[in-house]
């Protein structure tokens, strides 16, 4: 074989020779097959992409639910700081007790295993007492985010079907005129208004609950190519694997400090929240405001001494003055894919590391740290992190070479129950691994592309279908265009993504209508903007 040095190293020429091999013996093979099927893998490759790098197998508290952990932490250090907000700090010893004094308020109201608790609060330290309030009293949390549209959160509501609502006294009112809209007899408990009677301050005893790993910790929405969105249902044991599998490799303490940059309804959120709560850090929550202002948020790491931060790189993209950031010990970049540019001007300093995962597989799925100095074409996504196996499949099931795009599949711990109500959907999305022999293994089709490196990371390609990320949020241009084609004058709608410069990226609708309409655009506007976050 003859080849440009210049384009080609040896490693992969031989590769694809054997390649070539394996389609020459499946031509005289004594049962011929389609060549769709021919599997090209040597032995050693196969061992590779199954064995070597999805090696990932380590202890975990499997059993546990993600409260254990805090419960353990208040227990063990019931001084230190758990919480700070706007200038007050919560002992881990008072965010227990308000967690739990809120927990028997719920189980005296009939909340079990994998019942479902809205929580529809405003960005406060009453967020993170109610996660974790309806996480002890067994229930399943569904974020309710007070800035998105009515019609949007009705629709979510009616999918979710709460047992309770948790409210404060600036959504009380929204949230019981929504549930009567809905007709759902539910009661909406204002956590602002003076406190009941009778909550006791002891943890909730799990056991008499009946509540165990399997059950549900949270329902998460996302956008929906129908129109419709769909909550994913994820369960204890997949978010106690990603708190101690972060807590290792984002190198979180009992001295660090962590942002909560995420927004409630966002999966991050849950993510910042455990890793720092269950390795006794500290956990900074901002106004809202920081998370929209670069000059705020580079102040408020800096005065807070933040040591963790999860940060969209859209955020990040042309700020001149990132060395703001150059006081972290960890950035976490997360929710799209950063440019090389990005990562090259980012400070030396801080770990960078560049993560990777959908809502389906609990946040985060694999992840990778970048070099220093960095110069490479493109930023990896890394490997799956602990417990977790991830596959590139081509388009007929099988494996593909290392190198040859196809559609990543992800495996293991963090694996979502499905989504709520569409068992159809969940069949089509999460199927049968084919590659273990373990029975009742799933595997979580993610629609995104991918192919493996030589050196064991994986490159994200994009999607195998419509679906895009903005600034960290994943949307279905589908459900946009849906929506677009409810107004009277539009009879057909296409919705694109358009990044003009790199990390500028927007959507831009197209639509047919029967005749030319003065100011369509502001009505189409006004119209999603009642119905879409």
């Amino acid at each position: 074989l003859g080849y440009a040095t210049a384009l080609f190293d040896a490693p992969t020429i031989q590769r694809h020779a054997g390649y070539l091999e394996a389609v020459l013996r499946g031509y005289i093979a004594d049962a011929p097959s389609p060549v769709s099927r021919i599997d090209l893998l040597s032995p050693h490759e196969r061992r590779l992409l199954l064995q070597e790098w999805n090696d990932t197998a380590v202890p975990f508290a499997e059993h546990a639910c993600v409260h254990d952990m805090f419960e353990a932490q208040a227990a063990r250090s019931p001084d230190a700081v758990a919480l700070v907000h706007e200038g007050s700090d919560i002992s881990y010893h008072e965010l227990n007790a308000r967690a739990n004094h809120l927990a028997h308020q719920l189980i005296e109201l009939g909340v079990r295993p994998d019942t479902r608790v809205g929580i529809c609060v405003q960005r406060s330290p009453l967020m993170i007492v109610a996660l974790l309030g309806v996480l002890k009293a067994g229930g399943a949390y569904v974020p309710l985010d007070p800035a998105y549209p009515t019609d949007r959160l009705a629709l979510m509501v009616s999918d979710s079907n709460p047992s309770v609502v948790l409210a404060d006294a600036s959504t009380a009112g929204l949230v019981r005129a929504m549930l009567d809209d809905e007709g759902l007899a539910c009661p909406v408990l204002d956590l602002t208004a003076p406190e009941r009677d009778g909550g006791s301050e002891a943890n909730p005893d799990r056991s008499a609950l009946g509540l165990t790993s399997t059950h549900l910790a949270y329902v998460i929405y996302t956008s929906g190519s129908t129109g419709t969105p769909k909550g994913v249902m994820i369960e204890h044991h997949g978010l106690v694997n990603l708190a101690q599998a972060q807590i290792r490799f984002f190198e979180v303490s009992s001295r660090s400090r962590v942002m909560q940059f995420a927004s409630f309804s966002f999966d991050a959120c849950i993510s910042e929240v455990v890793m720092a709560l269950c390795c006794g850090a500290t956990l900074c929550l901002p106004a809202r405001s920081v998370s929209l202002d670069f000059a705020l948020l580079g102040k408020y790491i800096t005065d807070q001494a933040i040591s963790h931060v999860t940060l969209p790189p859209a955020l990040l993209h042309r700020q001149p003055d990132l060395e703001k950031l150059a006081g972290l010990q960890t950035l976490v970049l997360a929710g799209e894919a950063p440019s090389p540019a990005l990562i090259q001007a980012l400070p030396s300093g801080p770990n960078i590391i560049n993560a990777y995962g959908p809502t389906e597989s609990t946040v985060c799925a694999t992840g990778w740290i970048s070099p220093e100095p960095f110069s490479g074409a493109t930023v990896p996504i890394g490997r799956p992190i602990a417990n977790t196996r991830v596959y590139v499949v081509d388009a007929h099931g099988g494996l593909c070479p290392v190198g040859v795009p196809g559609e990543l599949w992800i495996a293991g711990a963090g694996l979502a129950r499905g989504y709520l109500n569409q068992p159809q959907l969940t069949a089509q999305r999460f199927v049968a691994d084919p590659f273990t022999t373990a029975p009742g293994t799933r595997a979580y089709r993610t629609g995104d592309l991918a192919r493996w490196k030589t050196d064991g990371n994986l490159e994200f390609l994009g999607r195998t279908d419509d679906q895009v990320k903005i600034r960290g949020f994943r949307i279905e241009p589908g459900e946009i265009e849906t929506h677009l084609t409810t107004h009277p004058h539009v009879h057909e709608a296409l919705v694109l993504a358009r990044e003009d410069t790199p990390g500028d990226k927007r959507l831009i609708a197209y639509v047919v209508t029967n005749n030319e309409i003065v100011g369509l655009a502001t009505e189409l506007r006004t119209l999603l903007s009642t119905r879409l976050p």
